[in-house]
């Protein structure tokens, strides 16, 4: 027997499940917080300008080039000493990590003492040493006076890069104390030499995690070159102090040789993100964004918001 379903007119298909409608999370203490930071810039930025300070002299003086032989000048003491901070401070974190008591005691008592004395200390010391050593003798290679000897260049370079190889040799030595052990005994099972070792083993391995506060010590040097200014030394902030003194104008040279350290900075924080991110190939499975990347991802997705999206029917 069969049986005959008949279908009604107004029988209709089952409708598809409905389309779900994202609702954004609205951040309100955001949008408060922002407000409240722009208004105390906004009033920080008033303030500055109704004060007494002749904001026109700044451009007038940016390019002098009393003031660009500063930069130089400052460019080449920051490298300089940087490169003795690095080449000190791998010898110290290897003296430090040796067997030798003796030389590990060594590398442990100068970090102890450039770490525990103030950059500027050490500075005036090196530019009045000349109380101890009135002369500098080295036999028939050179003989002078300590004061003709000890140029406010020279004091300047000895005083940081000297200093900067105590905290170097901190940071290289944390980044050789991570590289696991068994791939030393590894290079010395296959008769690799311990200087070998470190060479082509260690130190290529330990470089992740050299690389990040080395490029903060690169950063921090170019600020703490400023001190060098007691030593009589031209760099930037002694620049802009001499012509703030010639031209009445002490308090906007200040602000003159700010900017120009911040724009130092911002060139030298760009170079450190690509570095790192160079050295990170190794340990990342995929690399951080760069800026411009960012930017680009944020615009495409505000793009994508602002487009209306098609209903069901």
């Amino acid at each position: 027997m069969t049986v005959d379903i008949e279908k009604t007119a107004g029988d209709t298909p089952p409708a598809g499940p409905e389309a779900i409608k994202a609702i954004p999370v609205r951040h309100y203490g955001r949008y408060i917080s922002a407000v409240v930071a722009l208004a105390l810039l906004g009033g920080i930025v008033y303030a500055f300008s109704q004060g007494k300070i002749n904001w026109g002299a700044i451009p007038d003086y940016f390019f002098d080039n009393r003031i660009l032989n500063g930069v130089g000048k400052t460019l080449l003491l920051t490298v300089l000493s940087m490169a003795i901070g690095i080449v000190g401070g791998v010898l110290l974190a290897v003296m430090r990590l040796s067997k030798n008591p003796v030389t590990s005691s060594i590398a442990w008592f100068y970090i102890w003492f450039f770490r525990g004395t103030p950059v500027l200390v050490q500075l005036i010391v090196w530019f009045n040493l000349g109380l101890v050593f009135e002369y500098i003798n080295l036999g028939p290679f050179y003989k002078d006076e300590w004061s003709d000897f000890m140029t406010p260049f020279l004091t300047a370079l000895l005083g940081l890069g000297l200093n900067e190889a105590a905290y170097m040799a901190e940071i290289c030595r944390a980044g050789l104390l991570s590289v696991d052990e068994g791939q030393t005994e590894a290079s010395h099972a296959l008769g690799m030499s311990h200087t070998k070792t470190l060479r082509r083993i260690v130190i290529p391995q330990a470089m992740r995690v050299i690389v990040p506060p080395t490029g903060n010590e690169v950063i921090n040097m170019l600020k703490t070159t400023s001190l060098v200014s007691v030593v009589q030394y031209p760099e930037l902030l002694r620049a802009a102090q001499d012509i703030g003194q010639t031209s009445g104008a002490p308090a906007e040279m200040l602000f003159l040789a700010a900017a120009w350290y911040l724009l130092l900075t911002s060139v030298f924080s760009i170079g450190q993100y690509y570095l790192e991110r160079y050295y990170a190939r190794g340990s990342s499975r995929s690399l951080p964004a760069t800026p411009f990347q960012k930017i680009k991802a944020n615009v495409l997705s505000l793009s994508s918001r602002s487009k209306p999206t098609g209903g069901t029917a």
